[in-house]
């Protein structure tokens, strides 16, 4: 499979215009079979207030989901990308995987990041695994990052390849991704934004690039700069998600001491 981020700086309440600037990256990059963009892509990240959120949330038959699956369509490709996702009188930050043949799943994100908090409701649909291009993928966003439960859960449902749409304003992330990577022997494939906002009194949040695909064994196979807006894929070879084994005499999940793992 190759896979691939996009990596810009979107102009808060642009959907339009956020939208054709990624898939413009998109045409200008090497192709792909699947592409992963930012958390929030097409609206941008720092709304003022739930009125905002409102105004800008989408169900999933909304226009972002309906052009992202005509690009796919016409590209040959799949995306996934993050969106306000409306569903009666509440907001989830979401994200959506879609291919030439229409949507595939949402995943609604679980770990909220700061004033998210006030803004949408926790995602409570969990966890899932699904298949693209008969690859096993599993979607996080941002924060979720900082739990390892999160890839974790997914690694232990089949998935071979973490998809990460990010909006990272702490500095660890790109890095630790690594660990997420090594520690559960998969692919992870952080897509994040540039730029930064300043539309709260006394609040600018600086977004630091870095976009980054990791191997199973640690390797970073693609990572973007600070400001650089680009898309750019790779080709992984999936067969090394399918090695869980450290040493000829440990398996990281067959070693597992699951009766002495403390849960709340």
């Amino acid at each position: 499979m190759r896979v691939g981020v996009v990596q810009f700086c979107p102009l808060f309440g642009g959907v339009g215009r956020n939208i054709a600037k990624a898939v413009s990256l998109v045409r200008q990059a090497e192709k792909a079979d699947l592409w992963v963009l930012p958390e929030l892509f097409a609206t941008g990240y720092q709304f003022c207030d739930r009125g905002e959120v409102l105004a800008l949330s989408e169900d999933t038959s909304g226009p972002t989901i309906d052009t992202m699956v005509r690009k796919a369509a016409e590209l040959g490709c799949w995306f996934c990308g993050g969106f306000p996702e409306r569903s009666g009188r509440r907001v989830y930050n979401s994200a959506f995987l879609v291919g030439p043949d229409g949507l595939e799943a949402v995943y609604r994100k679980v770990h909220l990041f700061g004033r998210e908090k006030e803004l949408f409701m926790p995602g409570d649909l969990g966890f899932a695994v699904h298949t693209v291009a008969g690859v096993r993928v599993g979607m996080m966003i941002c924060f979720d990052w900082l739990f390892p439960e999160s890839a974790r859960t997914l690694m232990l449902g089949g998935a071979q390849v973490l998809l990460h749409p990010s909006n990272l304003v702490l500095p660890h992330c790109p890095d630790a991704m690594k660990t997420r990577a090594l520690e559960n022997r998969v692919f992870t494939v952080t897509a994040n934004r540039t730029g930064s906002e300043s539309r709260v009194p006394g609040e600018t949040l600086t977004y630091i690039g870095q976009s980054v695909i990791w191997t199973p064994r640690g390797e970073a196979l693609l990572r973007l700069g600070v400001e650089e807006e680009r898309a750019a894929a790779v080709e992984v070879d999936v067969r090394l998600a399918a090695e869980k084994r450290v040493t000829p005499y440990n398996d990281l999940v067959k070693d597992r001491r699951c009766e002495f793992y403390r849960s709340e």
